[in-house]
């Protein structure tokens, strides 16, 4: 059964704090796995890949089948209805609309000193993006991670998504042609992830991945950190609506299940100072249940992660939802935005009642990679930046460095970095020994 909390019972916090303690991510200890598959990737390259492909994908390749060629792309997308690929155009570019507004500047100026400093923001050169494959195969999820690489200005952008069985989404590659991948590579799992770090004969390396996948891909995502860069370590997916008013239950049952069908280990959480609002929208969320394709893994997300609080009002539920950090925050309330004022931590909010997440996963136009775990304390959904490096530039002039050269050369003798602070008074002795430099 969800659990079902008040603030005003006396066992209120330690319950609360049990639920915010609860580990949701998959208990399965693959990292001792996972590490012998990247070390046998950087010793093997294509063969562990297509050994492992093999095994894993029951799909047989060669080198030269790695990548979908672009005869096999044009064929699996002249497959798609004419409907599906509006839908995934108006997606892409609503999606690239939003994220153009998140490019950066570059600035520079000169201080009172008369140095020159300022910073300038370059791509990285190559993305991989892992998209999973099978029953989670999510054409949306190449858009929101492979359109916010091309905005950057990302010089090479490829795709690595499984095909268990040889079995191909048309939408993914349609998405990945929409989005400007350059290839495409029918590999997943933690060997993906390897090639990607560290290169084989076919796959060339790449500076950073983005993407979910199983516990495997995460796995490895953690031990290439560091060769790479990585988005986040994204765990199950979760959705907090706090509601209150003459919302429509259904709405708000509706919008807690579309986050408990995604995975069991997902998680639906309900706020509301309204205990009868509470009752119904559990009422109608248990009559949805049935009716769903994906009733069974719904339905033990809600029967094992659901959780519905009430308040005593809005103010205490913001700050519940504080702690919470959610990825997904609904506010179906009468003044979202001075509700949303008070939600400090949260990966995306959506405000007022005709605002379903739903949408945020596909059209809305914000990205649907965010932080889960409470990590929306600390960090952010997927947008340019990830792929942009800001890099500092500083340029002293010989009265800049007479002005601040002597305080440079203290701090170094300081901490005893003698060759330090040389490499200042050189230049100072220079400039003693010629004052009109």
């Amino acid at each position: 059964m969800p659990m079902l909390l008040s603030t005003e019972d006396k066992g209120f916090e330690a319950a609360f704090a049990a639920m915010l303690g609860q580990k949701r991510e998959e208990a399965e200890d693959v990292d001792a796995a996972v590490a012998a598959i990247i070390a046998d990737v950087r010793a093997r390259g294509n063969a562990a890949v297509i050994e492992l492909t093999e095994r894993f994908d029951r799909l047989a390749l060669t080198p030269e089948r790695l990548a979908f060629s672009p005869a096999e792309i044009a064929a699996e997308v002249a497959k798609v209805s004419p409907e599906d690929r509006a839908a995934l155009d108006l997606a892409a570019a609503r999606i690239r609309a939003y994220h153009e507004r998140q490019r950066p500047e570059d600035a520079g100026w000169t201080d009172t000193v008369g140095a020159r400093l300022g910073w300038r923001w370059t791509p990285v050169s190559a993305a991989g993006l892992y998209v999973p494959g099978g029953l989670a195969s999510y054409p949306s999820s190449v858009l929101m991670n492979a359109i916010p690489a091309k905005v950057a200005g990302v010089g090479r952008l490829v795709v690595v998504c499984p095909t268990p069985g040889g079995v191909v989404n048309p939408l993914v590659l349609l998405a990945a042609q929409i989005a400007g991948v350059d290839t495409v590579y029918r590999v997943g799992g933690a060997q993906a992830v390897a090639a990607l770090a560290y290169g084989t004969e076919t796959i060339a390396p790449v500076d950073k991945i983005t993407g979910p996948g199983n516990a495997y891909v995460a796995a490895a995502k953690r031990r290439v950190f560091g060769r790479v860069g990585i988005d986040m370590i994204a765990g199950p997916s979760e959705i907090l609506v706090i509601a209150e008013g003459a919302v429509d239950p259904d709405w708000i049952a509706l919008d807690m299940l579309s986050q408990a069908e995604h995975d069991a280990s997902a998680q639906a959480i309900l706020i509301t100072p309204d205990a009868g609002l509470a009752a119904r929208v559990q009422a109608a969320l248990e009559a949805r249940l049935p009716g769903l394709q994906r009733s069974a893994i719904a339905g033990a997300s809600w029967r094992d992660n659901g959780t519905v609080i009430v308040t005593r009002d809005l103010d205490e539920a913001a700050a519940l939802s504080n702690r919470i950090a959610p990825e997904h925050l609904e506010l179906c309330v009468d003044d979202p935005e001075a509700l949303a004022a008070k939600c400090l931590h949260a990966g995306a909010i959506f405000l007022g009642a005709w605002t379903p997440e739903a949408i945020g996963d596909y059209v809305g136009g914000p990205n649907h990679v965010l932080p889960t775990a409470r990590s929306a304390r600390f960090s952010s959904g997927l947008n340019v930046l990830d792929f942009l490096k800001k890099t500092t530039l500083a340029r002293m002039t010989p009265d800049a460095l007479r002005a601040i050269g002597p305080a440079a050369e203290r701090l170094a003798i300081s901490e005893g970095l003698q060759a330090h602070g040389l490499s200042v008074r050189a230049r100072l002795d220079r400039l003693n020994a010629r004052p009109n430099d």
